[in-house]
């Protein structure tokens, strides 16, 4: 698999560095390891600004998150409610957003899966909320796994996929120098199945965050939520 993914707000993970050093960049299981093991905490504990703004309105169900990095998310989620099944490439992350739930006592409400999400995929309309965040993959593989999570949601539920605006390679945040590998709302959208969709949110939203040399700045985030209206075509829920 080769992945970025984002769980800070405004503090990435992925440097620039990373793309210099690691070219082509190869971003599997052994290099996320790696990094989530060169410190005790990667991410700030708090959940995505973009899934708490989305998804505090909706009624509690089940969830699916792919790259839930150590928890955050996955137990704000649970903490609401929901039944959550979360899934991370990389088993030092996963075994520490573990020991977060357990901490956070809602670990009964979480069950973690160690999957590629190149290649795993989901049971068909079996989510209420499918999220991912920050979730970068060169288009060739985006694509087909924005179709696969847009699969996994049941009518009536919300998918929500939230990532680094391509704009953001005009400002001097620290960001991947790969525009293949970040997407538009838009895009997200334009993998919906005519007709079985209705689109609640597609837009670039500003956030505030910091450069690598300390400056306040303001990036942008894709935001794409949207509510299945019709069932997965050849799919039987009787």
């Amino acid at each position: 698999m080769t992945s970025t993914h984002d769980h800070g707000h405004g503090h990435g993970l992925m440097r620039a560095s990373d793309f210099e050093e690691n070219h082509p960049p190869v971003f599997d299981a052994a290099f996320w390891d790696a990094r989530y093991s060169e410190a005790d905490a990667i991410w700030s504990g708090n959940p995505n600004p973009q899934l708490v703004d989305e998804v505090s309105d909706l009624t509690p169900g089940t969830a699916l998150e792919i790259g839930c990095g150590e928890g955050a998310d996955a137990i704000w989620l649970a903490h609401r409610g929901w039944q959550v099944t979360a899934t991370e490439l990389s088993e030092v992350a996963l075994g520490r957003a573990a020991a977060h739930a357990e901490a956070a006592d809602v670990a009964d409400r979480i069950t973690f899966r160690l999957a590629d999400a190149t290649e795993w995929v989901p049971p068909a309309g079996a989510f209420d909320l499918v999220t991912a965040h920050f979730m970068h993959l060169p288009s060739v593989q985006r694509i087909p796994l924005h179709e696969r999570l847009a699969a996994a949601v049941a009518p009536g539920g919300t998918l929500l996929v939230v990532g680094h605006h391509p704009s953001d390679l005009d400002t001097d945040m620290d960001r991947m120098r790969l525009p293949d590998w970040l997407f538009t709302a838009s895009d997200v959208a334009a993998v919906l199945e005519p007709g079985a969709w209705t689109v609640l949110v597609e837009e670039e939203r500003a956030r505030t965050a910091v450069d690598p040399e300390g400056r306040s700045l303001t990036i942008h985030d894709a935001v794409l939520r949207a509510r299945r209206t019709a069932a997965v075509v050849g799919q039987n829920r009787s």
